[in-house]
């Protein structure tokens, strides 16, 4: 196998991670020797071993401590190269005899980009990186983004009717889009730290806004829910998120400067992604500020008319453009999905 078809695989362990590491990013690792597959791993939370410490004890535990030495690395992400909550991996790769290590993306966090290289030279180990290092860099988005900025990664989700409505007429019933995207709705909550919703819809639609399929639930909790809304005393008590089992993990915080709640999720609660699904309002006011990264739109093949539009309020002061797009099919929904051009 090729160095990319070995980084594919670690990327298939980081993807396990998703959802489930915050404050930490995901990052998945493979040990290989003479073309042959050792042990692999990926980081399951934050405190937990880290990816390339899982993935030697998994070699370790089929072939033995001694095939460690001179074996390969393959690191979605640049080793660690300081202690935290968990020893430094360069360390730990070193200690083992690894030869080579070999990574797809460095380090966001300014501070450590490319110190991993000079620590392991240093022990003779042979270092490459940048293998698929796109690919790698798309699943750190959210980790790269709070390094980076201090904000969340934030997806703008919503299921509306061709003419851009999220209601149907009266009497027709709630659901727009179909079961196969309602489940991929879960899919993509599981994959986030975080729902943000309104005031206005909590009112209005009474939202549990939680992981329902018990296997995207393992290994995680359910995600905070944030009702962002400046009259907290409205907030109707029968709601699920404050009534039900997980009502710990329900906030409210105020509307008055949406990028300050979002940078406190970050620093606080160590939030890295966040789901937005909220009215029209409180949608365009969150995009219009360029605190939306990505958008994901399911478009149910019906026409609603004069309904509720996703997006309202007074509007952009420009058009906002997508890019990376892509499109995919669920049931009969087109699910649109790109990122928010900067």
């Amino acid at each position: 196998m090729t160095d990319a078809e070995w980084m594919a695989m670690a990327l298939e362990e980081a993807w396990k991670g998703v959802g489930k590491t915050a404050p930490n990013p995901p990052v998945g690792a493979v040990i290989t020797k003479d073309g042959a597959l050792l042990g692999k791993g990926w980081h399951s939370k934050a405190g937990a071993p880290h990816a390339e410490v899982k993935a030697m004890a998994d070699a370790e535990k089929h072939h033995g401590r001694e095939a460690l030495r001179g074996a390969t690395a393959f690191v979605s992400l640049e080793p660690c190269s300081t202690a935290g909550r968990t020893p430094a991996c360069t360390g730990g790769l070193v200690e083992a005899g690894i030869s080579r290590v070999i990574y797809g993306s460095m380090d966001p966090n300014p501070a450590h980009a490319g110190a991993a290289d000079a620590v392991l030279k240093a022990a003779g180990i042979e270092v490459k990186s940048g293998v698929l290092r796109d690919q790698c860099d798309e699943i750190l988005r959210p980790f790269s983004k709070v390094q980076r900025t201090g904000l969340p990664w934030v997806i703008w989700k919503c299921a509306m009717s061709l003419d851009g409505k999220i209601t149907r007429p009266e009497g027709e019933g709630q659901w727009l889009s179909g079961v196969e995207s309602r489940a991929d709705v879960q899919l993509l909550r599981s994959q986030v730290d975080a729902i943000v919703t309104s005031g206005e819809t909590v009112r209005r639609d009474l939202p549990a806004l939680t992981i329902r399929v018990p296997e995207f639930l393992e290994g995680r909790e359910q995600p905070w829910r944030v009702v962002v809304t400046d009259k907290p005393e409205t907030m109707p008590k029968k709601a699920a998120i404050f009534s039900d089992e997980w009502k710990h993990r329900t906030l409210i915080r105020s509307r008055k400067n949406p990028e300050e709640m979002l940078r406190a999720l970050a620093e606080e609660q160590g939030i890295l992604s966040v789901m937005l699904e909220a009215g029209g309002n409180f949608s365009a006011a969150m995009i219009s500020a360029g605190l939306v990264d990505e958008v994901v739109i399911y478009y149910a093949p019906i026409l609603c008319g004069n309904t509720v539009p996703a997006l309202a309020g007074e509007g952009f002061p420009a058009s906002v453009a997508l890019e990376g797009i892509s499109r995919e099919t669920f049931g009969k929904d087109l699910r649109v999905r790109g990122l928010v051009a900067k």
